[in-house]
């Protein structure tokens, strides 16, 4: 009887972890009762298109379930069909040795690049990698305090080849970026602090950078391999 009832309960454990741990590129009842939608369904780009295109280039494929920019010189950004203002997003992504890549957000169709409208965040394999902003960074404005025990900013990343995970909120109150459950950064869009260093940045001379509310979200595709799954967005409404 001990026997059949220990068996009862890890059959029990099993079934209530798999009912809140979704496979790959699905939700779980909770996440869709709390209103999270998929951005990528494993199978195909729908809800997808490059920037200022309803088509895709042949350079993103869905491969094993996974969103691949196998082909950076033939793939471009690609952006959401639809425009997002205020959201938490959550992503796995995996990085090939040295590529760079990124998630941009707020994306308007005001100028011929979606960085000259939207912020970004950074995404990078660290350690290989030429450009000096590193994963997790919003790209020139804001980057992570120095960890004590390197002398240089905090680093949660995963070597090239890992998944890793990124979260971000993007909300009028505050933004914030997790790597791989880390902290980041935190700022407020259009707030003194942050008018100040896009000023000083490459962006200062950008007339609709990072002027808009509301827009694409886009995955960079034109600085190596990366991989994304489980692509998932919740929109929030803003406090004010």
């Amino acid at each position: 009887m001990k026997l059949h009832l220990a068996g009862i309960a890890t059959l029990a454990a099993v079934v209530g972890f798999a009912s809140a741990h979704a496979a790959d590129n699905s939700l779980t009842p909770i996440e869709k009762r709390e209103g999270w939608k998929l951005l990528f369904n494993g199978k195909d780009m729908k809800g997808w298109n490059n920037f200022k295109s309803k088509d895709i280039r042949p350079g993103w494929k869905v491969i094993d379930g996974s969103l691949v920019c196998a082909d950076p010189h033939n793939a471009g950004d690609l952006c959401t069909a639809d425009e997002y203002d205020w959201f938490e997003l959550e992503f796995d992504y995996k990085m090939e040795k040295g590529a760079n890549s990124g998630i941009i957000y707020h994306i308007t169709e005001q100028e011929g690049a979606v960085w000259a409208t939207g912020p970004e965040i950074q995404l990078e394999d660290n350690a290989n990698a030429a450009d000096p902003q590193k994963c997790g960074w919003l790209y020139a404005l804001y980057k992570p305090a120095d960890d004590p025990k390197t002398g240089k900013p905090i680093d949660a990343t995963k070597p090239a080849g890992e998944w890793g995970h990124i979260r971000i909120v993007i909300s009028p109150e505050k933004c914030e970026h997790y790597v791989n459950g880390v902290k980041y950064v935190e700022y407020v869009l259009g707030s003194e602090d942050f008018k100040q260093r896009v000023a000083a940045s490459k962006f200062g001379s950008m007339p609709n950078f990072a002027k808009s509310d509301k827009g694409y979200i886009a995955l960079q595709g034109d600085h190596g391999s990366v991989s994304f799954k489980n692509i998932k967005i919740k929109e929030l409404k803003a406090k004010k």
